[in-house]
């Protein structure tokens, strides 16, 4: 695993989660433009790249089956997580409560997250992943903050979080090289429902920010400047 992108991925996570404790004044103006980047670009390059990929296995036949099972299981996060992922803040009714379901399903999404980074030749996935990850880090810190949780424990729970997709990452790297043994078959499969979860996120940050889906100019630049981006690294990537 190449060292730089274990550190891109855990530390813009962790750094965006510890910004909670800098941060005066409302930023939450610069995360949706931040959001409003990372989701036009996540879902141009699940298009460009992802979609492509996996259908070109030999199981490319019923590759949909598994985009769709990825689309529900993260409708299903969403019951738990409560829209952290698209850098939502709730206010938490149970003041000391710790929001386990909040945690544990945000885990297991950036876990997933990290997965089609093995493929991530022209290094196109790991920028978006991780620019995605600092509101949703930043809107976590702030609930644990909300509920009272010690900043000791805010900056632990963090780090677990931060670490997610880097695990992720090492993950599908064994799966896609088969060094855990047996199961490397199953890759495009487990890609499938990542791709279904990437556009079920993306497409829902795009879309349910922006009052009666009118796109003010601002975030129509950010949603252009990603999908340019995506496109950039798509041409170049082909253009070897």
């Amino acid at each position: 695993m190449e060292i730089w992108k274990f550190s891109v991925l855990f530390f813009c996570a962790f750094l965006g989660g510890m910004a909670i404790f800098l941060v005066k004044n409302d930023k939450s103006r610069l995360l949706k433009l931040i959001l409003s980047f990372s989701g036009a670009y996540l879902f141009s390059i699940t298009v460009l790249h992802l979609i492509p990929d996996a259908y070109s296995g030999t199981d490319g036949h019923e590759i949909g089956i598994y985009i769709l099972i990825g689309f529900l299981l993260q409708v299903f996060l969403e019951q738990f997580s409560e829209g952290v992922e698209h850098g939502h803040i709730h206010k938490q009714h149970h003041a000391h409560a710790f929001p386990y379901g909040i945690m544990i399903s945000l885990c297991l999404h950036a876990f997933l997250e990290g997965m089609p980074l093995a493929k991530d030749h022209h290094n196109e996935f790991i920028f978006g992943i991780a620019l995605h990850h600092i509101p949703a880090a930043f809107a976590l810190a702030s609930i644990l903050l909300q509920n009272h949780i010690q900043k000791g424990q805010i900056v632990f729970y963090l780090a677990i979080f931060a670490i997610m997709a880097p695990l992720g990452y090492w993950m599908s790297l064994g799966l896609s090289n088969g060094s855990i043994g047996g199961i490397e078959a199953y890759f495009n499969k487990i890609m499938g429902i990542v791709i279904g979860i990437f556009l079920h996120i993306s497409t829902t940050i795009l879309f349910e920010s922006s009052a009666d889906h009118k796109i003010n100019k601002r975030k129509m630049v950010a949603v252009l400047l990603g999908i340019s981006v995506a496109l950039v690294g798509y041409f170049a990537g082909h253009s070897h």
